[in-house]
Formats: C-alpha cells, structure tokens, sequence
C-alpha cells in the first residue's frame, strides 16, 4: 500500500520532460470532511486539490498557487490551494438540492475558472482556465498550451476516501528525441487505471507505465492540509469591509462574529477590537 499524502517530481533522463506524481489520503479526508458533500463534488473537490499541488511544482518562489472556479449550477464554488512547501486547503459551495449531473460542466454550469499566484513577495497574477472541456484535467491542460505555451498531460482521479494525479510536461527547448519520448510517454499514461494511480506507490507506478524509459524521482515531499487564516487576516478582511459597516455590526449584535470558511475556526471581536482596527486605540 501506498504511503499517502506524498509528492513527487520526476524527470525523463537526458530530456526535456518532465513529471510530478501526487497522492492525498488523511490530508483529502480533512477537508472533505468540513461539509457533507455529494459523491461527485467530493470527487472534483478531490481533484482540483491534486491539481493544485501538481500545479505548485510549477512555482520557482516562495508563495500559494489556487485554483477557483464560480459557477451558475449547483456547484457556485470551487476553490483549491496549495503553497509552495506543500500544504493545502480546498472548499466547494453548492445546492445539495440541486446536484445532478457528475461532469464539470454539468455541476459548474456556465461560469469562470482561473489559476490564481500569489508570491510571498511580488505581485499577484491570474490566469483565467477556459472550459472548452468537460474535464478539470482538460481545462487545464489547454491552459497551459495556450498561456504557457507547454505541451501538458494532467490525470486527475479522486474517489471518497483518497485523490491522486499524474502530470506531464514538454519543456522549452525541446528536440526532435525530446517530442518522440512525449509521444511514447503520453501513449503509455494514458493506459493509467484509476485504482493504480490511487494505490500504487510512486516507484510502481512509473516502472509500471514507463520501464523502458529512464526515469530519475525524486525525494518525497509530504503534502498535508493546514489553512493559512489568523486572527491578524480576518481583522484585515475587516478593515476591507469598511468602519462604517464593522460598527454597524456591533450596534446590532454587540460582536463581530467571523468563521474560517475553509477550516471552521471562530474568531470574535468586540468593540475595543474594532476601535483599535480603525483609531489605534482602545477604549477601557
């Protein structure tokens, strides 16, 4: 059995491809488990989780790529995290009475999805996913051929009590050995099972799919969920809804009564709170 909640690069030897395998077990089951969800959104929840960890092998700073998608059917939204060392959170709202189908376009209806950078330090950039496809996977794969410009092969599985997934990627620089072995390599992933890439561990699965290539891994990376919210953001989200609207709220109910979306947590402030936001100062 398969350690869980692992990542892992890998690259073909002597080329210009290269690869990221991830699995979520406890880490999946953590954040499914903040809302009762319906099987199929479970399963794109799961999904977009691995693709956000896949997407952050991508990242060379320090910092958080998301994955958010809002929608006009019963999912109205879809969002995944994952920083640069790995840790990951992920929600989805929807009309329980209202889910039906198990696609993408059938639980997002029309609507918009974006990947969203945020450095530590720098500016943040969006890129927005388009949804030609009927999969997270193809989405995301014609994102990055068009905004990239990089050949890219996503596999994306999740079921109720783990998720998992398999990226492929041509970089720059490319040579006519380097888009043989693409093909190959492509032709080979795409015989993946669902029940493999959630099971197997890393090393069985590539042999599995690519014994006759020369594949170098590297070390494991544990992934694991932890949300990024704290007493200090959640003020800021409040500085952000206006002094008006904050005191407003504590004429009415005495508190301001803040909750996580992502991990529950309860954060409470009073009017010396409020006070000290807006004037620096507290009133005893």
């Amino acid at each position: 059995m398969a350690s869980r909640d692992q990542f892992q690069r890998f690259i073909f030897e002597h080329s210009q491809v290269r690869g990221a395998w991830v699995q979520l077990g406890d880490s999946f089951c953590q954040i499914t488990g903040q809302a009762p969800y319906p099987a199929s959104v479970r399963q794109l929840l799961g999904e977009s989780l691995v693709a956000s960890v896949l997407l952050s092998s991508t990242l060379k700073f320090q910092g958080t790529v998301s994955l958010q998608a809002a929608g006009e059917g019963a999912l109205s939204t879809l969002m995944s995290e994952c920083s640069h060392d790995r840790y990951i959170r992920g929600l989805a709202r929807f009309d329980e009475h209202a889910v039906s189908g198990d696609s993408l376009h059938e639980l997002l209806g029309q609507g918009r999805m974006a990947i969203t950078i945020t450095p530590d330090q720098g500016q943040r950039y969006q890129g927005v996913v388009p949804r030609e496809s009927d999969t997270l996977a193809g989405c995301l794969e014609e994102y990055f051929e068009r905004s990239e410009q990089l050949a890219t092969s996503l596999f994306l599985f999740a079921n109720e009590g783990s998720a998992a997934g398999l990226l492929l990627q041509r970089l720059p620089g490319h040579t006519e050995e380097d888009d043989d072995l693409w093909n190959r390599v492509n032709h080979l992933a795409r015989t993946v099972k669902p029940e493999e890439l959630l099971n197997l561990d890393s090393e069985t699965l590539l042999h599995r799919l690519f014994n006759e290539e020369t594949v170098r891994l590297f070390d494991a990376e544990p992934v694991a969920f932890r949300c990024s919210c704290s007493r200090e953001r959640t003020l800021a989200a409040l500085e952000g809804i206006g002094k008006e609207e904050c005191y407003s709220i504590l004429d009415e109910q005495g508190s301001i009564n803040m909750d996580c979306q992502f991990c529950h947590a309860n954060y409470r402030f009073d009017r010396n709170d409020i006070d000290h936001l807006f004037t620096g100062h507290t009133l005893h």
